[in-house]
């Protein structure tokens, strides 16, 4: 059996009596128990009942001391392995192995079902191997933290929900995880623990920093508990990373008032629905999937804009705006019971992570092609296992290409599907060829006079066109945005060596004109445009 003790929050007297008992019912027999604690470390020795300590630094230890009762730690483990996560791994391994050889009694700070990872996992690793957990409790470090903290007053009265947090978890964060889940909530309160060191306040900081105000008062909480160690200090979040911190420091994070809070997106939906409801916006009422759809492509396309002209803010606030097209198409279809903005997310997320084998599983993808074809492998096995309701409308290997994308790019899109099936040239030359028909054939139907035939050969042209992109691996849409910006700049050149010379485009000759452009595309060439 093992059983796992909490030593509580402080000395001897904050442990429970069921816990002091259980460390005395930890004394079976030992053979030649080293003398020292560093000797028992690193003791082989596989007592038939062991009590091993999570970690020496503990004022309740001295209770062990009072009482002669014997014991190991995993002090060794901290000092040799690399990170937190490899010696909580390692601590679970010991204590079941000694579990193998007989009954285990391991004892950690606080409480053993707050803030202990090993715990966790050795108490994974016993179901797995049909051995009886007892868990023996005593107060963990929460309640002598919330003491301390609310003898401050204040502006800091407890507030409900309290989010406790573990130090390591926070450190972790990239900056666009610390503005999602809980580092995010800005509405509860956080309470982190095991800010152990300064690199790991000064971590915990800054993901906090993703979404509260730098001068923020948070409270800085050591030895909670202890008389004559505990100190309570209250400081700005920007100088988390000037406290001395050590094992038995936490920090207290109050909720942010409403008027000081760093948006995030839970903010938005609330917003979207608050202007949907009966109280709302009437224009935001009226609106509804049919009507939002000139406005998603619109809001797209000026991201779009903002990305090909390299302007980094506006492409943040176009973004934005995509973002509410989302948001809004969520909202009407939470009102009519279709999903939720809830049910985007899942299904995307899923769908991440299941085309991504070689990020969040077992498989291979060294190179941007091996990932594309990983993806086409999983979409294939997606559909042979059952067709999702618009899939289970497509007849032709052409369905399922957006009749509403830029022409240009529904082209290409098209002709990349016909290809898959074999409908295809073998190589650029024979479309270069098709190419140079095409350009015949208009020629033929503005001789004849006939502007339909002239209009359905340019389409062919066109076609033809973009097929010669695909088989050079050339986006057809932006290579055409681009020829646009390069045609835009030479005219507006044009323009500017008009103004100089006083003259209009409407009294330059033809020869004259073709003389602007060229001076402009030199120019756009020694800027190396």
């Amino acid at each position: 059996m093992i059983r796992i003790v909490g030593l509580g929050p402080e000395g001897p007297d904050g442990m429970s009596v069921a816990a002091r008992d259980a460390l005395r019912a930890a004394t079976g027999p030992w053979d030649n128990l080293p003398a020292t604690a560093a000797e028992r470390d690193q003791s082989s020795l596989h007592p038939s009942h062991a009590l091993i300590l999570r970690t020496e630094r503990h004022p309740a230890v001295a209770f062990l001391a009072e009482e002669a009762i014997p014991y190991t730690t995993c002090d060794d483990l901290y000092e040799r392995l690399p990170d937190f996560a490899a010696v909580y791994d390692a601590i679970a391994d010991r204590i079941m192995a000694h579990a193998a050889e007989g009954d285990v009694t391991y004892a950690v700070p606080g409480h053993p079902c707050v803030g202990e990872e090993a715990v966790r996992l050795i108490v994974e690793r016993a179901k797995a191997a049909a051995i009886p957990v007892e868990i023996v409790g005593s107060p963990s470090f929460i309640e002598p933290t919330l003491a301390a903290v609310s003898r401050l007053g204040g502006s800091l009265a407890l507030p409900e929900p309290l989010l406790v947090v573990d130090a390591l978890t926070l450190a972790d964060l990239k900056p666009t995880q610390a503005c999602t889940g809980f580092a995010s909530m800005t509405d509860a309160a956080l309470l982190i623990y095991q800010v152990y060191d300064r690199d790991t306040a000064s971590a915990v900081k800054l993901a906090l920093l993703e979404t509260r105000p730098d001068d923020h008062e948070v409270v800085v909480v050591r030895s909670a508990g202890m008389a004559g160690s505990q100190a309570v200090e209250r400081i700005p979040l920007r100088l988390l990373d000037r406290i001395a911190p050590d094992h038995l420091t936490s920090v207290y994070v109050p909720a942010v008032p409403e008027d000081r809070r760093v948006r995030g997106f839970a903010d938005l939906v609330r917003v979207m629905a608050r202007l949907r409801s009966e109280d709302g916006c009437p224009w935001d009422r009226k609106q509804d999937h049919g009507t939002l759809r000139k406005w998603l492509l619109e809001e797209c396309y000026e991201a779009v804009e903002a990305i090909d002209e390299g302007d980094l803010a506006a492409l943040c606030d176009e973004l934005g705006d995509v973002m509410l097209q989302i948001v809004f198409h969520a909202q009407v279809a939470t009102e009519s019971g279709a999903f939720t903005i809830a049910d985007v997310i899942e299904a995307i997320v899923t769908k991440l992570v299941r085309r991504h084998p070689h990020v969040f599983g077992d498989g291979e993808a060294d190179t941007p092609e091996d990932v594309v074809r990983t993806w086409e492998a999983i979409k294939r096995a997606e559909r042979a296992e059952g067709p999702s309701p618009s899939q289970a409308q497509r007849r032709s290997a052409l369905d399922g290409v957006p009749p509403a994308l830029p022409a240009l790019s529904r082209a290409q899109k098209t002709s990349a599907r016909a290809a898959k099936v074999g409908f295809d040239w073998p190589n650029a030359y024979a479309v270069l060829d098709k190419v140079a028909e095409e350009h015949a054939e208009i020629r033929s139907a503005l001789e004849s006079g006939d502007m339909e035939a002239v209009k359905r050969e340019i389409g062919d042209l066109l076609f033809a066109v973009v097929n010669l992109a695909r088989w050079t691996d050339v986006d057809a849409e932006e290579a055409l945005r681009e020829m646009l910006q390069r045609f835009v700049a030479r005219f507006h050149s044009m323009e500017e060596q008009l103004e100089a010379m006083q003259r209009t485009m409407d009294t330059m000759t033809i020869g004259e004109l073709d003389e602007l452009w060229e001076s402009a595309k030199r120019d756009e060439a020694a800027r190396g445009a």
